[in-house]
């Protein structure tokens, strides 16, 4: 039931995550008690955005912009489709300026591991999913799911981590560094 609450509160917000909207949780707030859904899902949101930091709710607010959009090897933007490394740097690029490496293997190497038991929004989630370590990677939104970029055929999506699929092929997860020498790709 959190995610659910995570998850209508981030996509009703999502059109007010732009700079300059003013209070984006006062206004989804409003919105949520217009649609008759705050008196119903008030205590689980207020609990959701509670557990994130301004800066990881920015991140999965943004990233949660981005479902639907078709995956597309090599991809990295709305326009065109994403794969999941593309996705992931341009979540981070728009929502908080952070410019990560372009490959997901990469993306692992530049940033600080993490156990799975520490995870928190905005994290990342590495699996192996093509036969070496790293090739996939999402971004944790809480309550054991991920949002990503999965493959041809596909768009971006949440999934839980605790399917037996995504069990067998964790990696690890990671925490970008947010200071500015780690800003570096």
């Amino acid at each position: 039931m959190r995610l659910i609450a995570l998850v209508l509160s981030l996509s009703v917000a999502q059109a007010m995550a732009a700079p300059g909207n003013g209070n984006r949780f006062e206004d989804m707030d409003a919105l949520l008690a217009e649609k008759g859904l705050m008196t119903r899902l008030g205590e689980q949101v207020q609990q959701a955005r509670d557990s994130m930091s301004e800066q990881a709710s920015s991140l999965v607010i943004n990233a949660m912009a981005f479902l639907g959009v078709p995956y597309r090897y090599g991809g990295n933007s709305s326009e065109t489709g994403f794969d999941c490394s593309g996705f992931v740097r341009a979540v981070f690029e728009q929502s908080v300026g952070k410019v990560l490496p372009r490959r997901s293997d990469e993306q692992a190497a530049a940033t600080e591991v993490i156990d799975r038991n520490e995870l928190k929004p905005g994290d990342l989630v590495f699996f192996n999913t093509m036969r070496r370590a790293f090739s996939h990677v999402g971004i944790y939104v809480g309550d054991g799911k991920f949002i990503h970029s999965p493959r041809a055929g596909s768009h971006v999506r949440v999934e839980d981590m605790r399917q037996s699929y995504w069990q067998t092929r964790f990696n690890g997860a990671r925490r970008v560094p947010m200071s500015a020498e780690a800003n570096k790709p």
